[in-house]
């Protein structure tokens, strides 16, 4: 059964046998099941990267405090362009607030953006006019990832090879050089399978893993009703995908 738990564990175990990845969450919902799976990556010696957006569904203070707590970082999951209708201008004055409310609950050196596939607004383009690293921002996955040696595998579409379907959480200039490499996946059986064999050309590549939080959890109603519900967003991402196409 993928995307449980259990299954959780398991990809961690097999990413120890991997010599170089760094593992980011997106925190779009659902804040309490991020504190589960950090709880679970500390018991395994494992730490990671929390992406909160400052919306009251992803935005909790004292989650993001005991996250960290726990020997894991928080970053910022900024929308600003897409909240503030694509003005650019008031979209980095909106990022620059949320990042100073966010400083006031945790240490903020690492920010990403948020897909927001429904939107026109790529808030990732802030930074054609403004310069992230001026705000004390070190690292921006996206941006600053030299994914020439470095491998995506990311959960987006609760699948791991979401980018079928994704507006943003992608690599698209890589995705073919990827494909011919076999180092496309599907489940997360596959990346396990993969990252036991010490043969697998993953192990060329560093990794950088994103997943979301709220998609991992036990077997039952949740966990039947999160499945129905990415199955259902994906046909409309595939649809808003083959738009802009």
């Amino acid at each position: 059964m993928d995307f449980t738990i259990k299954k959780y564990r398991e990809l961690l175990s097999a990413l120890k046998l991997h010599n170089n990845f760094r593992i980011r969450h997106d925190v779009d919902l659902r804040p309490d099941f991020s504190l589960r799976v950090a709880h679970v990556e500390t018991e395994m010696g494992l730490h990671a990267t929390y992406y909160f957006r400052t919306v009251p569904e992803s935005y909790d203070e004292r989650i993001i405090q005991q996250i960290v707590s726990l020997g894991h970082t928080a970053g910022y999951h900024y929308e600003s362009l897409t909240t503030c209708n694509g003005n650019m201008d008031d979209a980095y004055k909106d990022f620059c607030h949320n990042l100073e409310k966010l400083r006031k609950t945790a240490p903020i050196q690492t920010a990403c953006a948020h897909g927001s596939p429904k939107s026109k607004w790529n808030s990732q383009d802030i930074w054609n006019q403004h310069d992230i690293h001026t705000l004390g921002i070190e690292y921006e996955p996206m941006l600053d990832t030299d994914f020439s040696t470095t491998l995506y595998l990311t959960d987006t579409g609760r699948r791991w090879d979401g980018y079928k379907v994704s507006v943003r959480d992608k690599v698209p200039q890589y995705q073919e050089q990827w494909t011919k490499e076999r180092l496309v996946f599907h489940t997360t059986d596959d990346i396990i399978r993969a990252l036991r064999d010490s043969g697998h050309p993953i192990h060329k590549h560093c990794l950088l893993v994103n997943t979301h939080p709220q998609r991992w959890m036990p077997f039952g109603f949740g966990w039947i009703k999160e499945a129905a519900l990415q199955n259902t967003k994906n046909i409309v991402k595939r649809l808003i995908v083959c738009t802009k196409s």
